[in-house]
């Protein structure tokens, strides 16, 4: 059986205070996983093919994003569209982190092909203690390789 390989995490986060808050809160809860972040949707699709201001640089594989929805550019529902619908990312698992709790919302995000849908608390110290219960989430899923 093949040694598992460290999985990359690509945060899609574009309010600079979530996504440190996030960073914070998942090394707390031991993940030390490499933790790339992009501030809008499509700085996270340039990463994702080594495009724009990624270009020259592959991707890391294998992969996990944490997607925000209200995202500048591009919003998560069309960055989860485009991967879902690109052979090469489809794999990918995607993990909506938003203030979003809308079940038409929900839905929508599970429809586009979402593996998990987590809504942000918006008190400070509900919100630190799921992102440390993501992390020990994600310190025990098996992710794609990618490749």
């Amino acid at each position: 059986m093949a040694e598992p390989r460290e999985v990359s995490i690509l945060l899609v986060e574009d309010d600079p205070g979530h996504a440190r808050l996030i960073e914070k809160n998942l090394r707390r809860s031991g993940i030390t996983n490499k933790l790339v972040t992009a501030g809008d949707g499509q700085l996270a699709l340039d990463y994702l093919h080594g495009a724009g201001d990624f270009a020259g640089n592959k991707a890391a594989s294998p992969l996990l994003v944490l997607l925000d929805l209200n995202l500048p550019v591009l919003n998560g529902y069309q960055v989860l569209e485009r991967m879902k619908a690109d052979e090469r990312l489809k794999r990918i698992p995607v993990i909506i982190l938003t203030t979003t709790d809308d079940t038409r919302e929900v839905e929508r995000c599970y429809d586009l092909g979402c593996n998990v849908y987590i809504t942000k608390p918006v008190d400070y110290h509900d919100f630190s203690d799921a992102i440390r219960k993501i992390g020990l989430f994600l310190s025990v899923v098996t992710i794609p390789n990618g490749e």
